[in-house]
């Protein structure tokens, strides 16, 4: 990791230079680390992983600078790869999905839905790359898993056009192996990474996030959520409720160069200078993909009621699931393991409906959470057209829950 003229410059996986920085100079942190009052208890990762057998991977694409030349660049995108039972694992899993808000794309989920079942990983890229990585995650699957016979892989997307040359089809299916060879149990790195490489959260940098929650009163069963976050207005955004995007209403997104954008719908865009009051906008351009995963026993129907809680947790950050979004979210269970392969009549267990609610409450709390989480990691981006997303700072946003009263422990 080195620093140029200001800029840093980080070598991700072999994969890109990626040029961003911090507005406030400050390092990332997690919404816990900053004194924002969340309920619930965490797991020892605050994240999807801490359901034992859950790994994660990232693949980051970041390169070039200045105006978009389509092919070329500048690129800010990437791969998540997310597996239930881990990548040596070829279990399959209860599994169902949800979408508040259908402008988006997760394919595999008809087959999900019909048979209550998730047979492989769960992947995350950009719009236009879902064809190649889906189609990457079945030559995987061939080259891993013996005795492969058919996939129909569930990969999902949100747009990164406003940074990344979306058009440029730079994702490939090298991008995608890396980013499933290289899940791993443990901490889960989060903001510019991955598929949230390019993506906004309510006009601020977004990306990936994850949290957990460890259910005592649930019988000590996890949940863990991962989220790749790409919506949402600069006034809807609410942080424990207090009405943050209200308040800092500077560091909108911007042009940072003096030439014209290429793309029409950043030519209304303002300039980066901070002595000019930025416009608000009026539309979303975003989605928010969401993954719940648990190890208690519940069964398909049971986990979509799961999924369906994960607009509660976004709401609680102020997304409203707006007409051009696409709000698409999976949740799969790890326990009954063994059981979908066995021939004949397989015992399965399942959980009494009457045992839910703490696993609904831990899926609000935890996607709130895993949203703020990728909001605090993720780092300025400048991309196409010299387009620049400003990252949430740090020190404005506890300065806004202490006015409200909202900042545990505060020593001021």
């Amino acid at each position: 990791m080195t620093t140029r003229s200001g800029v840093l410059i980080v070598l991700f996986l072999g994969l890109a230079l990626a040029f961003c920085e911090r507005a406030d100079g400050q390092q990332p942190a997690r919404a816990r680390n900053l004194g924002i009052p969340l309920l619930g208890v965490p797991g020892p990762n605050n994240g999807i992983t801490d359901v034992t057998g859950v790994e994660v991977g990232h693949a980051t694409i970041i390169r070039g600078s200045g105006r978009l030349v389509v092919g070329h660049g500048p690129v800010r995108t990437g791969v998540t790869a997310i597996f239930p039972r881990g990548r040596t694992g070829s279990d399959t899993s209860f599994a169902a999905w949800f979408t508040l808000n259908g402008n988006g794309e997760m394919t595999g989920t008809t087959w999900v839905r019909e048979s209550g079942i998730l047979e492989g990983p769960v992947l995350i890229t950009n719009t236009h790359s879902v064809g190649v990585v889906r189609d990457a995650v079945i030559e995987w699957m061939v080259n891993n898993r013996p005795g492969f016979l058919w996939a129909l892989p569930v990969v999902a997307e949100t747009w990164d056009g406003d940074l990344n040359d979306i058009n440029g089809f730079h994702v490939t299916r090298e991008h995608a192996f890396v980013a499933m060879d290289s899940a791993r149990s443990g901490p889960v790195v989060e903001g510019n990474v991955g598929g949230g490489t390019g993506m906004i959260c309510h006009e601020f940098k977004g990306g990936i996030g994850t949290a957990s929650r460890v259910l005592a009163d649930g019988g000590g069963y996890t949940v863990g959520v991962l989220v790749q976050c790409n919506y949402g207005l600069r006034r809807q955004l609410t942080v424990a409720g207090a009405p943050v995007g209200q308040v800092i209403t500077d560091l909108r997104p911007c042009i940072a160069g003096s030439e014209t954008p290429t793309q029409r719908w950043l030519r209304d865009e303002p300039g980066c200078d901070m002595s000019v009051p930025m416009p608000s906008r009026d539309q979303e351009r975003g989605s928010i993909i969401v993954v719940v995963a648990t190890d208690a026993p519940l069964l398909p129907h049971q986990l979509e009621r799961m999924a369906k809680r994960v607009a509660l947790g976004i709401a609680r950050v102020g997304g409203i699931g707006g007409n051009s979004s696409g709000d698409i979210f999976i949740a799969f269970s790890t326990a009954n393991r063994g059981a979908l392969s066995t021939p004949g009549v397989a015992a399965v267990e399942m959980l009494a409906n009457e045992r839910i609610n703490p696993f609904l409450e831990a899926t609000v709390e935890a996607t709130e959470e895993a949203i703020l989480n990728a909001m605090l990691a993720a780092e300025t981006m400048t991309g196409v057209d010299d387009y620049r997303v400003w990252a949430l700072p740090h020190d404005r946003l506890k300065q806004v829950l202490r006015t409200y009263g909202r900042l545990r422990d505060d020593s001021r």
